[in-house]
């Protein structure tokens, strides 16, 4: 796990008034490891680079706060994901230069944008 690089960013906790349903999304969708107490569930994302909480004590605050964007190898496949897992698409796949990018919410309502280089499917 390399969380230790200065100035990177490593830590994160994303609110989570029900946890149950919002740890499933990001196991499900972006494939991080979850472990800890199932009250205060913890996670490392897919590269090992972040690493946090989900709390249920933390407001969710929509798109008012810092927006995170996760990379994924195929965008279409992982909006799909999303709905299965019980988020929704707020803004459907768009090109930014030879980048393709979507934005969704969890099942507690946070923001995630996800993106992905290249041509779709």
């Amino acid at each position: 796990m390399d969380v230790f690089r200065v100035g990177g960013v490593s830590y994160l906790r994303i609110p989570a008034p029900d946890p149950t349903p919002v740890v499933s999304f990001y196991r499900e969708v972006f494939g991080w490891e979850i472990r800890g107490d199932p009250g205060r569930p913890a996670f490392t994302d897919k590269t090992g680079h972040v690493i946090g909480h989900f709390m249920s004590d933390v407001a969710v605050v929509g798109e008012a706060g810092v927006l995170p964007y996760v990379y994924v190898a195929d965008l279409d496949a992982a909006l799909a994901r999303v709905v299965e897992h019980g988020g929704t698409i707020v803004g459907e796949p768009y090109p930014e230069g030879n980048l393709w990018v979507a934005t969704a919410r969890d099942p507690a309502g946070n923001f995630v944008g996800l993106w992905q280089s290249g041509d779709r499917g």
